[in-house]
């Protein structure tokens, strides 16, 4: 008798990891090779994690600094999560949107190590980032029946997300950019957006900030002159370590869910809320 009551809690359970197991690894050969010697095949990588019901929307997020991915296997996806994203995943897939981590592509990974030396405005900006982007769209349309896609960029991100907003144009369905960069740092960073031209991204946009970002590279009043009435403006929050890092304002901490809710809200009804988080 124990050992069937023990039974079901187990059964239980077991049912209940495998609903949760809908992390998909997505590889696309690019058809190009790096590496002088080895000619190594170039991949582009991303996860996509899907609801539980089938959908046709998902969310292409770029992560902030230092911005690549290094996907291997649908482990790596957790670390390439900032904090408000990773606590509201359920958020996303209750609302019935696929959400898919992004990387760059392998001949953009660079040297190892905590800083970047590869995978820059240059590349970002470039016809080749979207051509890249195109693959894994494709392969979402075509193997998952999704088909409208959203852009969404947080930080360094949004490098990625407002030239694919400009060089997608009506392929995407629209376009999130979160704590935009627009002051570049010693390292040229975001230099390209100066003077971006953001009445030429066809699809709609949101742009969301909090108010008292206190990363140099991320000022609030920069956004608040070119983003309009497309402009979700986050108030609070708790301060805490790198100004820049996923515990501070800059990523939203202490109103990780209230963001969320107001992006998805955006993406299903069209409203922005104006401001949130009082």
């Amino acid at each position: 008798m124990r050992k069937a009551l023990l039974a079901v809690p187990v059964a239980l359970f077991c049912i209940s990891l495998a609903r949760a197991q809908t992390d998909v690894l997505i590889e696309i050969d690019r058809g190009r090779t790096e590496g002088i010697f080895t000619k190594s095949p170039v991949f582009q990588r991303a996860i996509l994690s899907k609801p539980t019901t089938p959908t046709e929307t998902a969310v292409l997020f770029f992560r902030g600094y230092p911005g690549i991915a290094r996907i291997q296997t649908v482990t790596d996806k957790q670390r390439n999560l900032l904090p408000f994203m990773r606590m509201n995943q359920r958020t996303f897939q209750e609302a019935g949107i696929a959400l898919v981590i992004m990387d760059c592509p392998t001949d953009q990974w660079g040297a190892p190590g905590p800083d970047p030396t590869s995978c820059f405005d240059g590349y970002r900006s470039s016809k080749e980032h979207a051509d890249d982007v195109r693959s894994v769209i494709a392969r979402l349309r075509d193997e998952y029946g999704i088909s409208k896609i959203y852009i969404f960029g947080h930080s360094f991100g949004t490098i990625s997300s407002r030239w694919l907003a400009k060089n997608l144009g009506n392929e995407i369905t629209g376009s999130i950019h979160s704590a935009a960069i627009n002051v570049a740092n010693p390292k040229a960073h975001g230099y390209s957006l100066f003077g971006f031209a953001y009445n030429a991204i066809p699809a709609p946009t949101l742009h969301v900030h909090n108010e008292n970002d206190a990363c140099r590279a991320t000022p609030y009043s920069i956004v608040k002159e070119y983003a309009g009435e497309n402009l979700v403006t986050v108030r609070g929050g708790v301060p805490e370590g790198d100004p820049c890092g996923g515990t501070h304002l800059h990523s939203y901490r202490g109103r990780e869910e209230i963001v969320v809710r107001s992006i998805i809200s955006w993406m299903k009804t069209r409203k922005v809320d104006r401001l949130v988080g009082e």
